[in-house]
């Protein structure tokens, strides 16, 4: 499979525009690197500096709105990947410099490859509304309720998928390169190779989506992930012509489909190791779980009996299973690194199917998948997490109730009643803040007000919704 531009490259070539430094939204040339930080640092250090990213310190991981000390937030599931993104760049650079006819390519040393994934993971979740993905099942539900279908009628086929498969991913692109601001906009303005890592899903709705299907539990259910609202096509476009990123063959004969930089895939692994493993771990903690049933998954991640593993005695069940958790983790790198090199033609070529994991030997592929599936059984329905669920739902509905209105109704012609007129002042420093207006154009206002509504954290939407419902001073 060709690149863009049809151009024959040697892999070497290949890497080196994948690991390009040049930012994402400026003219200028990339910069030249200094001793102290690399371009790929300064990604690292602008993500860690921005609001959206503080944001995820109170954004749901797995379980919403908990009082339990030491359980999992977005902001420290983010910190993890980022340390098993940074461990897995650097050891996949290693072993591809080996294998490559003359090594990585001039400039580029696994530190900067381990650097590259770690910013990404850092960013990954950072479009995440409130209430994670029970947020954006609320949002979809929101939009596909009969009562919306007059207004998704005005958006073009594009826009309305972009809104009923409403897709945190995308958020976390638009966030990127548009709404966290640099002086000269252009969003984060964050190097090519950073963003191209960060992309899980280099395409847009309409790639992944048929918005034929009529069931609106379906589509709420069914919606498929992609990486781009059709509002930031163009910067994904440039973003592909930048890295060189292949067309994807399932999108074949759309506009904006690309296979994901390899990067991408290292991203991937870290994020499903830190689910797979942590969110167990929550899960014991919180009493949802017991102890025999994630450590029998961890041994088998570990490939070792409990008969010849030593720990010191009197270890306690949370030390024991941070104990084991890290020896799966070491097994876990080795084992997706080799993979990334083993594959990393078909990554290049964008041909590859299925992810790291599904490379990596049986005896892994089936812990991850044990791990997995005892996550759905046992964590994402239990009766305390569903009723949270609900909650939120509810919670999110009535912000969406309040404020989506505005997006058609703002510069009717017609008076505003009162409520509308308070709801735009809330509204308004939001829109300032972004250079933004309410204008005719209905997609983009909903768009603006969705960056207003997923920005907040879970207990800025709670006591917001509760405050619009009457209750005043609300905690939880």
């Amino acid at each position: 499979m060709s690149t863009p531009f049809n151009e024959p490259h040697n892999a070497r070539d290949q890497w080196a525009r994948l690991f390009s430094a040049q930012r994402l939204g400026s003219d200028k040339l990339p910069p030249t690197p200094d001793s102290a930080r690399s371009a790929f640092h300064k990604d690292y250090d602008r993500l860690v500096f921005s609001h959206s990213f503080r944001q995820l310190n109170q954004k749901t991981q797995v379980h919403p709105l908990t009082n339990q000390l030491g359980i999992h937030t977005r902001l420290t599931h983010s910190l993890e990947v980022s340390c098993i993104g940074r461990s897995l760049g650097m050891m996949a650079a290693e072993k591809l410099h080996d294998t490559l006819p003359n090594g990585l390519p001039e400039g580029v040393t696994p530190a900067d490859v381990g650097v590259i994934v770690q910013a990404a993971c850092l960013a990954h979740d950072i479009g995440n509304p409130p209430f994670g993905h029970a947020g954006e099942y609320a949002i979809r539900d929101w939009f596909l309720h009969p009562e919306r279908q007059p207004v998704l009628q005005r958006l073009s086929a594009d826009e309305r998928l972009d809104i009923t498969a409403y897709e945190g991913n995308a958020q976390g692109f638009r966030l990127l390169v548009n709404n966290e601001h640099h002086p000269d906009k252009g969003g984060m303005r964050l190097t090519c190779a950073t963003l191209g890592a960060f992309m899980k899903y280099p395409w847009l709705a309409t790639h992944s989506n048929d918005g034929n299907i009529k069931s609106q539990t379906q589509q709420i259910a069914n919606a498929q992930k992609f990486g781009c609202f059709y509002s930031e096509a163009a910067q994904l476009e440039e973003l592909a012509a930048c890295l060189h990123l292949p067309r994807a063959a399932q999108h074949d004969g759309y506009s904006c489909g690309y296979a994901r930089h390899p990067l991408a895939y290292l991203l991937e692994a870290a994020d499903d190791i830190c689910y797979a493993l942590i969110d167990l771990e929550d899960g014991v903690h919180l009493g949802m779980l017991n102890y025999n049933e994630v450590a029998s998954i961890l041994y088998e991640l570990i490939g070792e009996r409990p008969d010849t593993v030593t720990l010191p005695p009197g270890t306690s069940v949370r030390q024991s299973l941070a104990s084991l958790r890290a020896r799966a983790m070491m097994r876990l790198i080795n084992t997706v690194t080799d993979a990334f090199v083993d594959n990393s033609e078909a990554m290049l070529a964008g041909s590859l199917t299925g992810s790291l994991f599904t490379h990596c030997d049986a005896a892994v592929q089936n812990g991850i998948t044990q791990a997995k599936q005892l996550a759905r059984e046992k964590i994402f329905n239990h009766p305390s997490k569903v009723r949270m669920e609900l909650m939120a739902n509810q919670c999110l509905h009535r912000l969406l109730d309040a404020f989506m209105p505005l997006a058609w109704t703002a510069l009717a012609a017609t008076p505003k009643s009162f409520e509308q007129q308070r709801l735009l002042i809330l509204l308004q420093p939001h829109l300032d803040e972004h250079r933004r207006i309410l204008s005719d154009n209905i997609y983009h206002n909903i768009l603006n007000i969705l960056d207003f509504i997923t920005g907040m954290n879970d207990y800025e939407a709670y006591r917001l919704a509760q405050e619009l419902q009457g209750y005043w001073g609300s905690t939880i």
